[in-house]
């Protein structure tokens, strides 16, 4: 049987591996994704993150017109978002490392609290049962 203890060391264990990935994110993320369309006149960074860093045009795009460089721009930006999905691997959403950890120091405090409380119990009627009170 598990003792208070050892229940102890083994969330917190499992708290410390969690943190570490919250604190070095960098060691789980993938590299800048960029793309070109209209042939070079445009080009689109999408950061680590997934977000778009950066959108550079050149002037000589302009005479494509504003609906065909925004239908540029779309398809550049799904295509980014493809090599981003393949690069990761998955098309799962990336968890939120900081929330489950927080989740996880939750459940722990409490846990911890509750088996305290009937490690308490448990010894009050053992007690009882060897002829105190």
């Amino acid at each position: 049987m598990f003792g208070e203890d050892a229940i102890a060391q083994q969330l917190a264990d499992a708290r410390a591996t969690l943190s570490s990935a919250v604190k070095s994110p960098e060691a789980h993320q993938i590299d800048p994704i960029v793309v070109e369309g209209a042939d070079g006149l445009l080009r689109l960074t999408l950061n680590p993150a997934g977000r778009v860093d950066e959108l550079e045009m050149d002037g000589r795009v302009m005479h494509a017109g504003s609906q065909a460089i925004a239908a540029e721009i779309k398809r550049m930006i799904n295509t980014a978002l493809d090599e981003r999905a393949e690069a990761l691997g998955t098309d799962e959403p990336v968890p939120d490392l900081e929330a489950m950890n927080e989740t996880i120091a939750d459940i722990q405090d409490r846990s911890l609290r509750q088996f305290q409380a009937m490690s308490a119990s448990i010894s009050e009627v053992m007690a009882k049962l060897h002829g105190g009170r």
